[in-house]
């Protein structure tokens, strides 16, 4: 399962599976807009939802990969997509389109701790920081063209492509993964990878904390990762109020507003390349204050330029953010597909806790349309706190101990 030959087929299930979901869940908020009238407050009550269930669905899909093997867990994540999207494509009443939303979301849960878990199990830590560079490049790069490219597919070929091209990538995937499957059984080689054989280049020196330090940088990291998700499902559920504040059309939204996504991915080939941000306090904190600062920044934007600008700032923070969650989950956990779980569970979090904290203040203070922004805002500024208490704590242990 581990052969080499296959970790570059587990890349491409992933280039693929955020291609199709971020296409969907990105724009089913353009969707609801037109088609049923959703503003931001709706919106977001919706993301909230979605990213209540995602907390919870994510760790018993980690968990079911781990118990039940990865290639079934994905056979069933898959299955569920397929038919929840075929079902949405009749263009159901609002009622059938949520129930079409959550299945797909809890489809979703099996795909995305079982791929993270199958491009990183046995690897050393020198090929862990290989493997997830280029699965984090994979996965953000792909998103980053699904989004860029979704606004121009919804205004050309209507609202029903939103189920159709997604519903055909992950068939896609399905039928990628039976030939990895076959190919599985039938190699013989080591199932030990070198991702140095894989990507031609020579591992730089990197840094061996010990493992208490280790431990407290990955706390830090599930503790400021859904923070960050915090802030991309605050701005994501109110992109088309956004769009029409500045006159955007959905295919110029897509084109404007994905710039963010495209400098996370910038930002994961940079820490990709050069790992000496590992188990590096002032690397994390910074990424975070940028990222804050750069959220209200996004929502408030009066021109395209300052949106343009806080968006590339905003995206490099966010890469290294993620990056960290995901490279210490794997550094520190032996059963990847557990830790795979917890990881993308902090990420449902972060996507439950922002919208519902934008919508209530919206529903509180309707006629102030920017409380949401300045109420996340505020929930930014308790995690940097938390941060700092969890870094306090490190420091008093070493000197009591």
């Amino acid at each position: 399962m581990f052969h080499r030959k296959l970790k570059a087929g587990y890349q491409l299930l992933s280039g693929l599976n955020s291609f199709a979901t971020t296409l969907y869940f990105y724009y089913l908020y353009f969707y609801l807009h037109t088609r049923h009238g959703f503003a931001n407050r709706e919106n977001l009550l919706l993301a909230a939802s979605l990213g209540f269930l995602y907390t919870f669905a994510a760790i018993y899909g980690g968990r079911f990969a781990q118990k039940h093997g990865y290639f079934f867990a994905l056979r069933l994540g898959y299955g569920m997509m397929i038919v929840a999207l075929a079902a949405g494509s009749l263009l159901l009443p609002l009622i059938g389109l949520l129930a079409v939303t959550l299945a797909c979301v809890v489809g979703m849960c099996f795909t995305w701790p079982t791929l993270e878990a199958l491009v990183c199990e046995q690897e050393s830590r020198a090929g862990l920081q290989r493997m997830v560079g280029i699965y984090n490049l994979v996965w953000a790069s792909t998103g980053a063209v699904a989004y860029f490219t979704g606004g121009a597919m919804l205004e050309k070929w209507g609202l029903r492509s939103l189920f159709l091209v997604p519903m055909a990538i992950v068939i896609l995937e399905w039928l990628v993964l039976y030939r990895l499957q076959r190919s599985s059984n039938s190699l013989n080689g080591p199932a030990s990878v070198s991702s140095d054989e894989i990507t031609g280049l020579r591992q730089p020196e990197q840094r061996h904390p010990s493992p208490a330090t280790a431990k407290t940088f990955l706390r830090m990291a599930w503790l400021l990762n859904p923070f960050a998700y915090v802030a991309i499902n605050s701005v994501i559920p109110v992109i088309p109020t956004l769009a029409h504040r500045l006159e955007l059309t959905p295919m110029f939204a897509g084109f404007f507003c994905s710039v963010w996504l495209f400098a996370r991915t910038a930002a994961f080939l940079w820490l990709w390349l050069w790992p000496g941000w590992h188990y590096r306090f002032g690397w994390l904190a910074g990424a975070y204050l940028a990222m804050g600062g750069c959220f209200s920044l996004i929502l408030l934007a009066p021109n395209l330029w300052l949106l343009l600008g806080a968006q590339i700032v905003f995206g490099l923070a966010l890469g290294l953010i993620y990056y960290s969650s995901l490279f210490y989950s794997m550094d520190v956990g032996q059963t990847k597909g557990e830790h795979g779980g917890l990881h993308e569970a902090a990420i449902g979090a972060g996507n439950c806790t922002g919208p519902a904290i934008g919508a209530t203040a919206l529903y509180f203070f309707p006629r102030h349309p920017d409380s949401g922004t300045w109420a996340v805002s505020g929930v930014l500024v308790i995690g940097f706190v938390a941060l700092l208490v969890l870094r306090r704590r490190k420091r008093a242990e070493k000197l009591n101990g």
